[in-house]
């Protein structure tokens, strides 16, 4: 239920923070440790494989508590029981956001309109399962009686970036049987460029939509469709290469895949959190049912603790809570992943989509216009490319921008030193951004470097790092399916408490919504079949007659 019309910014624990942040704006964090020598160990909890080091963030212990005043005000903890209660915590379209329930090991039932969809998703699990095996076993085999070398998966949004980062993310357990490319873009030059490095005789189709409507799916679907039509030429040897994970059946049926090659997705399924559903299938395929139970039994140990910890040692929490200290407090606008492991290269496209579609309102639960900012924008890149492109921007711009560093202890891929490189890169990086460089500094760093006075004044004020710009450090053993599971729970958890705080529905997306039904009325016009709209503008207008003219 909406919270009262009490707004955020009039809470006496909103208050408290404003001023609070006041005694902190003259205080480095350098002092801050230097002042706190247990600070480091104190600030450093630990939760399903993950541990974080929030030390280097502006912070006191009485920074914290007023953190945890004001979540404990927006009554985060029975929000976040109603969440895992399958409560319709999706306000403005009337449903449960039961992501959690995709990743239950099934020893408990949630009823939802009658119906246990723990029951539900268990079954759909064991039909993934059989038919990844059948695959990978060769018992199911292509039109022509060849085993599957390759699958597409065409998709877009929250059926294409969370199956892609977690792809990526487990190169290493991939079984080597099959191949997988994903689809998302309606440029014609992605389904193409797609189509021509596989084999129609050896490839499998995944369909992922739910509602089985999305345009940019079904256009790339149905050029698929046709080539490999145009190759086979029987109709009917669709029902051996095409697949749909959809809600709307008897749209996939029309299209030609046949209901036992239908799976389901359910509307308390947010697109964004679907990863974990069938829409994982095109990551079953690659790393093998036992490793896909792997990722969802990472998740739900990640679940369980959300559930579980305590306000301050909940990693979702604290994470959420200097984001908003950040967002709210100290007007930063953005907020930096940064990944410290080529297989999370796109962790930061994922929890793009995941932040900045569930937390991009202007308005609260209620309707109500906020006078707060609300969802940072959310941007990164794997370490260390990043130091040599835009980590200048974050150590001596005017913006302040929080970041969070991610690097797993151990690789995969011991060689030679570049792990220890690697660790050590990530590690300085976020000292530099809490210590930086005083003018002092600078000066006696030129002067050991045997530079003339006038030349030590003219170069020092350049290379002066302010610090104080603050970093989480999120650490795991390794990459593995548990721990993947686990960092991608953590960020969903995290951007729910945000919400939760900044009194909006993290589960719904209009504003994706709004450009769809505009473009239902201009591409007639680009196609040329409409001669104009009363809605239009005349920008709109002089970029379609441009478009026409080229066309023709």
């Amino acid at each position: 239920m909406p919270r009262s019309p009490a707004t955020l910014t009039s809470r006496p624990e909103w208050q408290a923070l404003k001023q609070h942040r006041e005694k902190l704006q003259s205080k480095p964090m350098k002092q801050l440790f230097s002042e706190d020598p247990g600070r480091a160990k104190r600030y450093f909890i630990q939760g399903a494989g993950l541990s974080l080091d929030f030390s280097k963030n502006r912070i006191t212990d009485e920074t914290l508590n007023a953190l945890l005043a004001l979540a404990r005000s927006c009554d985060v903890e029975s929000r976040r029981d109603a969440l895992f209660r399958g409560d319709k915590v999706n306000v403005t379209e009337s449903r449960p956001a039961l992501h959690t329930a995709l990743r239950h090991p099934g020893n408990d039932s949630i009823v939802v309109d009658g119906v246990d969809v723990i029951a539900e998703v268990q079954a759909t699990l064991k039909r993934m399962e059989v038919l990844v095996d059948s695959v990978l076993d060769q018992s199911r085999m292509g039109y022509s009686g060849k085993p599957f070398t390759d699958v597409i998966s065409i998709g877009i949004g929250g059926s294409y970036l969370g199956p892609k980062l977690v792809g990526e993310a487990l190169q290493p357990y991939w079984h080597g049987g099959i191949r997988c490319h994903y689809v998302a873009n309606i440029d014609g030059t992605d389904i193409c460029e797609t189509l021509r490095v596989v084999n129609p005789e050896t490839t499998l189709f995944l369909v992922q939509s739910k509602s089985f409507r999305t345009q940019e799916t079904l256009e790339n679907s149905k050029v698929a469709r046709r080539w490999f039509l145009e190759h086979c030429e029987d109709e009917s040897a669709i029902a051996c290469h095409f697949l749909a994970v959809t809600a709307n059946v008897p749209a996939a049926e029309a299209f030609g895949i046949e209901a036992d090659n239908v799976f389901p997705v359910w509307d308390w399924v947010g697109g964004r959190y679907s990863l974990w559903s069938a829409i994982g299938l095109p990551v079953a395929l690659t790393i093998g049912m036992n490793n896909f139970r792997g990722l969802l039994a990472g998740a739900h140990s990640m679940d369980n603790h959300f559930r579980d910890a305590p306000l301050e040692q909940n990693l979702p929490v604290v994470m959420a809570l200097l984001s908003v200290w950040y967002n709210n407090f100290w007007d930063a606008e953005t907020h930096a992943i940064l990944p410290y492991d080529h297989y999370l290269r796109s962790l930061p496209d994922h929890l793009q989509q995941l932040d900045m579609e569930s937390n991009g309102k202007s308005v609260n639960e209620a309707g109500g216009a906020l006078d707060y900012e609300t969802g940072p924008v959310i941007w990164g890149g794997v370490g260390s490319n990043g130091q040599h492109a835009y980590h200048q921007l974050i150590h001596q711009g005017t913006r302040l921008i929080p970041a969070d560093f991610i690097i797993p202890l151990t690789t995969h891929n011991p060689v030679a030193t570049h792990h220890a490189d690697l660790f050590a890169n990530c590690l300085s990086q976020a000292r530099a951004m809490m210590a930086g460089k005083s003018l002092e500094e600078a000066r006696a760093e030129l002067a050991d470097e045997g530079l003339a006075d006038a030349e030590i004044e003219r170069l020092a004020p350049h290379k002066v790092i302010p610090g104080n710009k603050p970093s989480n450090t999120l650490l795991m053993g390794k990459v593995t399916p548990e721990t993947v599971g686990a960092l991608i729970a953590l960020y969903e958890h995290r951007t729910f408490v945000q919400g939760v705080i900044w009194d909006l529905d993290s589960f719904d997306q209009w504003g994706v919504e709004l450009g769809k039904q505009l473009g239902k009325g201009i591409l007639p016009r680009l196609l040329d079949k409409d001669l104009g709209s009363p809605d239009s503008d005349s920008s709109t207008d002089n970029l379609i007659d441009l478009f026409l003219s080229a066309r023709r």
